[in-house]
């Protein structure tokens, strides 16, 4: 397995949980000390490059998700973010970072790496629901719909 694909991994791993200590805690969550918590539970021989794009795409996806999640609410026919799996959300959550923020990452790649993610940890629909609203997105981003935020590349 690719260095970036076992980053995206730990990244999904990171949203999901933190995602779900936001929906358990009333207090404001620290982003700096649950990650130092999250990779304090991880294997000692993560790689360092893959450690810092994970890094990267964790404190991204975090410092820009209501901007994110505005746009998964804007190209998400019919679904709401709180209708949406734990999964299938953080996916997008973090390919839609990649594909607004890092534009050093051609946009079929962002897309095959979130697809073959919900196809590994999502429902059997996951795959095909995650793949037709980032598709949408990217088409948008094409025609200028959805501006690259060209000062932020966290």
């Amino acid at each position: 397995m690719g260095k970036r694909r076992r980053a995206r991994e730990n990244t999904l791993q990171f949203l999901y949980q933190y995602d779900t200590l936001k929906e358990s805690s009333s207090q404001e969550l620290n982003i700096n000390d649950i990650l130092l918590l999250f990779w304090a539970t991880k294997e000692s021989d993560i790689e360092k490059d893959v450690e810092e794009f994970s890094n990267r795409l964790i404190t991204g996806a975090c410092e820009n998700i209501e901007g994110i999640d505005g746009i998964i609410n804007r190209y998400s026919e019919h679904w709401r973010l709180s209708r949406m799996s734990k999964v299938d959300r953080n996916i997008l959550r973090m390919a839609i970072y990649e594909l607004v923020y890092l534009r050093d990452i051609p946009p079929p790649v962002t897309i095959n790496e979130a697809v073959e993610l919900a196809k590994r940890y999502g429902t059997d629909e996951s795959g095909a629901f995650v793949n037709g609203i980032l598709d949408r997105i990217r088409i948008a981003l094409d025609k200028g719909e959805v501006e690259y935020d060209k000062g932020s590349d966290s």
